[in-house]
């Protein structure tokens, strides 16, 4: 007896996908997390206490290469949508492709190569190679990975499960080097001031092995999602697009343009939360604060994403994030109010407010952190409906380069407040509580969060025009065009 074939349940949409896949897409992000998390909250410790770059010749480093993320960026992108699809795919093969050069591109980041020369021109020329290095492979890797969720399902419900997914995957890759990296990359030493108390110093070989771990990991998560995923959405078998006219339509779009400068808040607000790096060193003076400070921000994280997917059905995800991001606001703007309250050294009391309101500040922000890829999702059908052009790795490479400008502006002001405002210098870097310099920087690390948080709420609540009900006929006329462009590639040719 012939064996039958399996056939979809009628009421299921064509592309329906089930936690298996999204586990599969959920690797890769935990992938780039376990790498981009790393280099963005610890490379900026490692070039200021290890290499000894003073914070401004860091800032404007981090300024250079984004302004090349500017060309890079979107040549990535034009070159991945004009790739046709093979039998991997479209958007697949470049996570198999660029595994091990990103992962092995941040390992290099994190080399002590003032062991091998002592000029600071050649120690800040490899700053710039190897950081730059980076940069472009992360692109190259992250591009494809960004798109491919719009092709592996154009079922509403199959993109929220995947951004869901996708956040998990981040929550997995981001956690883990905020929890176990302070344990392995600073060292105990006795405080010079008082001798009854100890400091946490930057660790090289410490630094450099941690980078070889999250390497490793990396390269095992990446090329198992490339295993585990599957291109539904069939993809033009030559595609000829009109990037300027892609371009072009972009940034005519009201959702795009919300949608980008979000991006520039939130990649820049989380870019900014590595400063707490040096708040946790000197001022509070325990390094041990940031895996609380990252289960603040995770722990309701996980807790909501088992929510969050009915949710987003039910009222929508521009309506969610709008929700959360206001609690996230409030609770910002409640701790830089309270920050004249809190007591340097580990006070008990201290700390206890702090994390309180960094947890709820995490629970507002889980829901625009898990919503957000399924919003992008969106941005790009809106895309499609109104140009007719479909551009998803051109959308989301400019998406990609909103978020490093958010990086950029996060990290360059971040770091010119520091040197510039805080007056940190190097020798903060075997210091603990200093007063005044400490003290600015708590000013800074609470002020921010809360301008930032006000703002992406205001954007989603009153800027950002995809509600629910106006994301009903994009869907249909997306799923009608995918199908009718499925039975067309599966008709044979007279």
């Amino acid at each position: 007896m012939a064996k039958k074939d399996k056939v979809k349940p009628q009421n299921l949409h064509p592309n329906h996908i089930g936690i298996k896949e999204a586990m599969g897409y959920m690797l890769g992000d935990a992938g780039n997390l376990f790498v981009l998390t790393y280099v963005s909250s610890f490379l900026k410790v490692f070039y200021t206490d290890v290499l000894l770059i003073t914070p401004a010749k860091v800032a404007t480093l981090f300024l250079v290469t984004r302004l090349w993320d500017a060309i890079n960026d979107p040549l990535w992108g034009a070159i991945v949508a004009k790739r046709p699809p093979g039998k991997n795919g479209k958007f697949r093969p470049y996570i198999k492709w660029v595994a091990i050069p990103v992962a092995v591109a941040q390992l290099l980041c994190f080399i002590d190569v003032t062991r091998y020369t002592s000029s600071t021109a050649l120690v800040l020329l490899y700053a710039y190679i190897t950081y730059i290095t980076f940069g472009m492979m992360y692109t190259g890797i992250n591009v494809p990975f960004g798109s491919l969720a719009s092709v592996i399902t154009d079922e509403p419900e199959g993109r929220t499960l995947l951004s869901t997914f996708r956040s998990i995957g981040g929550g997995i890759g981001g956690a883990a080097p905020l929890l176990l990296a302070p344990f392995i990359i600073y060292d105990k030493q006795p405080d010079p001031t008082d001798a009854a108390k100890t400091i946490n110093v930057a660790n090289p070989k410490g630094f450099f092995l941690f980078a070889a771990a999250m390497c490793a990991c990396a390269i095992v998560f990446y090329l198992a999602c490339f295993a585990s995923t599957k291109e539904r959405v069939k993809s033009a078998a030559n595609p000829n697009i009109n990037m300027k006219e892609a371009y072009k339509g972009m940034f005519k779009s009201r959702p795009f343009i919300v949608l980008a400068i979000t991006g520039v808040l939130i990649s820049g607000q989380l870019q900014f939360a590595s400063l707490n790096q040096y708040l946790y060193k000197n001022y509070f003076v325990n390094t041990n604060l940031s895996v609380l400070g990252t289960m603040a921000q995770y722990f309701p994280m996980a807790l909501m994403i088992l929510v969050t997917p009915a949710l987003s059905k039910k009222f929508g995800k521009k309506e969610l994030a709008g929700f959360g991001s206001m609690f996230a606001a409030f609770a910002a703007i409640a701790c830089f109010l309270l920050r004249g309250t809190f007591k340097p050294n580990s006070d008990t009391k201290t700390t206890v407010i702090f994390m309180v309101t960094l947890f709820i500040i995490g629970f507002g922000y889980s829901f625009v952190s898990i919503t957000n890829w399924a919003v992008v999702a969106d941005v790009i059908d809106y895309q499609y409906v109104k140009t007719g052009i479909k551009s998803e790795s051109a959308i989301y490479a400019v998406y990609t380069f909103s978020r490093k400008l958010g990086q950029t502006i996060a990290d360059y002001g971040g770091l010119m407040l520091l040197e510039k405002y805080a007056h940190y210098d190097a020798s903060m870097a075997n210091a603990g509580y200093v007063e005044g310099v400490s003290d600015k920087i708590l000013f800074i690390c609470t002020l921010i969060p809360a301008i930032t948080y006000t703002l992406i709420w205001l954007l989603y609540k009153f800027a950002f025009p995809l509600t629910k009900e106006r994301l009903e006929p994009i869907y249909e006329k997306v799923r009608a065009d995918n199908e009718a462009a499925s039975k067309e590639a599966e008709a044979p040719a007279e």
